[in-house]
């Protein structure tokens, strides 16, 4: 019995060290937003606009990422409208609207505002004053890590002028 014991106390003791030597390497932005539920909508509509292999490019890229109840809030019909492939254009100007080139991190722009260029070519505005406002949307989870990039879940879909 005692044997066992020390057999367990030296696995338990070299458990850690297991874990810290492997490298974890963080997915793209498409796969880190395939992997979590709360993105399907937007998945869907990536891969609808053919914007896939794009986000999965090196970039670095910033994403505001609505969730599926930003896109739910949206007119009733508005997100089946866009995905038809007569609105491809439209779907594609909505989604570039949400990136920003370049990996801006929440610490970056905390207690600025900004008017930045999105992928899309219209300006976005950034306050980050009180809280994080993407035009009228919230960000509600800030500098999601990924290999090509960074993510900050949105509670809206922000719209181009």
């Amino acid at each position: 019995m005692k044997v066992l014991q020390k057999y367990l106390i030296v696995l338990l003791a070299a458990l850690p060290m297991t874990f810290t030597a492997v490298a974890v390497k963080a997915g793209d932005i498409v796969d880190t937003a395939a992997s979590a539920d709360q993105f399907s909508t937007l998945v869907a509509a990536v891969k609808a606009a053919g914007l896939v292999e794009t986000l999965k490019s090196d970039g670095p890229f910033t994403v505001f990422a609505p969730t599926n109840d930003a896109f739910a809030a949206l007119p009733a019909g508005t997100v089946e409208n866009l995905l038809k492939p007569e609105n491809k254009e439209q779907l594609v100007a909505v989604l570039t609207y949400h990136v920003i080139p370049g990996k801006v991190m929440s610490s970056d722009i905390a207690g600025k505002t900004a008017q930045v260029e999105t992928v899309q070519g219209s300006a976005l505005s950034i306050d980050a004053t009180s809280g994080v406002m993407i035009d009228n949307a919230m960000v509600t989870t800030a500098d999601i890590i990924t290999s090509n990039g960074v993510i900050h879940v949105i509670d809206k879909v922000v719209l181009p002028n």
